[in-house]
């Protein structure tokens, strides 16, 4: 037997994006003792909404997380349509890094929900290899990128960068490491298109 997946009003809807764009962005500020009343009233809503959402707080952190990698991994489609593809991976790339940045802001609300039993980090890496697999292959086959890499070796430096340019004032750095990262994943294509 199979499950319908809930369908939520448009209005319900828009208050658990308000209420997961709060709870980032607080779970970053303040860590993970935030008070969940805080949240709320940051999106706008009752507290009551936001436990018919989110029953605890560890729910809450959890889907927080996973809407951000949700929406970071549905980014590529969009960016593929609206750019090169060598261009679109670096756009990309440029989103990841700003994703990993909030992410370790909420790193320490991530590790109390791991600790709690859940599991934010489920299909983290499959999600994100299947978006990069998306951009890989589009560069790959527009002749602008090399056919040969691995999703999971461009996510694995794209972690690495990330790790070592978290802090704002080596923002810059990291478009610099970024950059290199592309050249590298344009050496070997064939060529047989160019990008600006």
């Amino acid at each position: 037997m199979t499950t319908k997946p809930i369908v939520l009003r448009a209005d319900a809807r828009r208050n658990r994006e308000r209420i997961l764009e709060a709870a980032v962005h607080a779970f970053s500020e303040k860590g993970p003792n935030v008070a969940i009343d805080t949240i709320a009233k940051a999106a706008g809503v009752g507290s009551a909404t936001l436990y018919r959402h989110f029953p605890t707080r560890e729910a809450l952190v959890e889907a927080a997380y996973r809407n951000e990698l949700a929406r970071i991994c549905d980014s590529a489609t969009n960016l593929l349509a609206d750019h090169a593809p060598d261009r679109a991976i670096r756009l990309w790339m440029d989103d990841f890094i700003d994703y990993l940045t909030a992410k370790q802001g909420m790193a320490d609300a991530l590790r109390a929900a791991a600790a709690s039993g859940a599991d934010p980090f489920a299909e983290t890496l499959d999600k994100l290899a299947t978006a990069l697999g998306t951009l890989l292959n589009a560069g790959a086959g527009a002749g602008l990128l090399r056919p040969d890499v691995d999703p999971f070796d461009v996510g694995f430096s794209l972690a690495g960068i990330g790790l070592i340019t978290s802090a704002p004032d080596q923002r810059e750095r990291a478009g610099r490491l970024l950059d290199l990262l592309l050249d590298g994943l344009r050496h070997g294509a064939d060529g047989s298109a160019s990008s600006p």
